[in-house]
């Protein structure tokens, strides 16, 4: 893909994407509309990409950004349901996929089936995560989607790998596949964890925010490309990383979590703009390549919408058959059960959305078999994963936040959780302040010092007490639009401030490098005022 196209088209799509939120529609989905219109602009190269790029440079930093801010309590917590739908969803939707898919189309054996079914196996939890943040999905859901979407990659890439293989006569690092298998999971998990305790120990005496900063960039790229150096699941390798510096972002430096607050969700902006632009500019090019092999272009478009139906279709016959059978169980053993209700089970499987790697696995079916013959029905492969990754993406891309609005998902049980622990947190933080100062003042004691500690002691608990006081008369969610309101206010001070100061430099009055130094102090408080407002904006959905 020449530099200028690939520029062309993330600058295309960031403006694009910059209107769809503007005008609050789902920006996946009008790239790929966007995208898929483009394609037949006349003279328009094929935007190609080589799948090693599509998923050494694009899909690593997405699942970085995804692990360090997901916690790995949740995960563990959560870690059956993740691995029902990552990996044994994964695999029955494989084995799903290729025995209809081989009797389906002429063109697939029985081999290249079973690859069809792993490129269309993995979904991409992206858009679902995103509109269930917007829409307050509970969190237990969210958790078990964003785990999802961290472990499926690794389980449908194995299952590509042994499948391709399968059928190119080419052998793979270890037989059986089982074998294969649990090696790309130990050593992939392995070399992620290395990786995320020796960048841990060197960013801890680095001391500089913007270094540590630019290490932590380069933790996804380095974790993945060592781990498929030595054969070994480099998905893995990058969420383990993550989890393992995620795990330790409270004691970064407040500077580097600023930062790192920031350029992850931009360069999450960048490339996932790309890819759904990418794969709508993919259109015009898959039509003119089952052209090229001769084969009815109705034909094989009928028989990706039959796949994508059956795709669409195993997720909630595979989630409803398995939680009715857990309860059944729970039932025959007396275990009172834990399962999610059938309409949170319902809004999970219809967030089965494609994506990235779909597209990427679909790129890197080889062109030959081992004996020099052609790999059996490769063109009808990358048309039906591009059917499925773009019609998952627009059938339940638009039609999952209208599900979630009209289901009751709501989970007392966990609000209530979620409420003690804020509690507990505030208890924890009184008792600290307590503990801190009234040390501070017993040593002090005497001396012109204790009179600021004592004002620093009066000013921090007014603070938590107005907190934690709640008026029994108003709503709690009065109080959250009071709060709401206060720090709205707050940001327009801090605008105002900031307009007065950038004047005041203007007209010479103001010296450029003590206006910095003030601003940065205005930095760090809009920024917390602005998370403040984001986690209300989010609550109130």
């Amino acid at each position: 893909m020449d530099g200028w196209l690939l520029l062309l088209v993330v600058a295309g799509a960031v403006v694009v994407a910059g209107f769809a939120r503007r005008l609050e529609l789902q920006v996946p989905l009008v790239l790929v509309a966007v995208g898929s219109v483009a394609s037949f602009v006349p003279g328009l190269p094929r935007p190609a990409l080589e799948p090693e790029l599509l998923l050494g440079v694009i899909l690593p930093p997405l699942l970085y950004s995804a692990a360090i801010d997901f916690s790995f309590a949740s995960f563990r917590r959560n870690l059956r349901a993740i691995l029902r739908l990552g990996v044994g969803l994964v695999v029955i939707t494989t084995v799903a996929v290729g025995w209809f898919s081989s009797w389906l189309v002429p063109e697939l054996t029985l081999g290249a089936a079973l690859v069809l079914g792993a490129v269309v196996a993995p979904p991409d939890a992206v858009s679902a995560v995103a509109v269930g943040r917007r829409l307050g999905l509970p969190q237990r859901m969210m958790a078990i989607l964003t785990g999802e979407s961290l472990v499926n990659d690794a389980a449908a890439l194995t299952l590509f790998t042994i499948a391709v293989a399968s059928v190119t006569g080419n052998r793979i690092d270890l037989e059986p596949p089982i074998l294969f298998f649990a090696f790309e999971v130990v050593a992939g998990i392995a070399v992620g964890w290395v990786i995320g305790v020796v960048v841990r120990f060197v960013r801890r005496h680095l001391a500089d925010s913007a270094l540590e900063t630019v290490l932590g960039i380069m933790v996804p790229f380095a974790a993945y490309l060592a781990a498929e150096q030595l054969h070994c699941s480099g998905v893995l390798a990058v969420v383990t990383a993550g989890f393992v510096l995620g795990s330790a972002r409270g004691s970064d430096a407040i500077p580097t979590r600023i930062q790192e607050r920031h350029v992850w969700p931009t360069l999450d902006l960048v490339l996932e703009t790309f890819v759904f632009s990418y794969m709508g500019l993919q259109l015009k090019f898959v039509v003119d390549d089952i052209r090229r092999d001769g084969l009815p272009v109705h034909h094989v478009f009928l028989y990706g919408v039959l796949v994508l139906l059956l795709v669409m279709a195993v997720r909630p016959l595979a989630l409803f058959a398995g939680t009715a059978l857990r309860r059944g169980a729970n039932r025959l053993r007396s275990r009172p059960h834990s399962e999610l209700t059938w309409t949170q089970t319902l809004v999970l499987s219809w967030a089965g959305m494609r994506g990235v790697v779909t597209l990427a696995a679909a790129a890197g079916v080889p062109f030959l078999t081992a004996s020099g013959a052609d790999f059996p029905g490769r063109g009808v492969i990358q048309a039906i994963a591009f059917t499925v990754a773009v019609g998952t993406l627009l059938i339940q891309g638009i039609t999952l936040p209208l599900v979630i609005r009209r289901l009751d998902i709501a989970d007392p049980d966990e609000a209530r959780y979620l409420e003690q622990q804020r509690v507990l947190a505030r208890r924890i933080s009184r008792q600290a302040v307590v503990e801190c100062l009234d040390d501070a003042r017993a040593s002090l004691k005497g001396t012109d010092a204790e009179g600021v500690v004592e004002r620093v002691r009066r000013v921090t608990l007014a603070r938590l007490e107005a907190v934690e006081t709640q008026d029994e008369e108003q709503p709690a969610d009065r109080l959250s639009a009071t709060g709401a309101a206060f720090d709205r206010w707050r940001r327009t001070v801090l605008v105002r401030q900031r307009e007065a100061l950038l004047d005041a430099r203007d007209r010479g009055e103001l010296d450029e490098e003590v206006l910095r130094t003030v601003l940065d102090g205005l930095d760090i408080e809009q920024a917390a005022t602005e998370t403040r407002l984001q986690r209300f904006t989010t609550e109130r959905g």
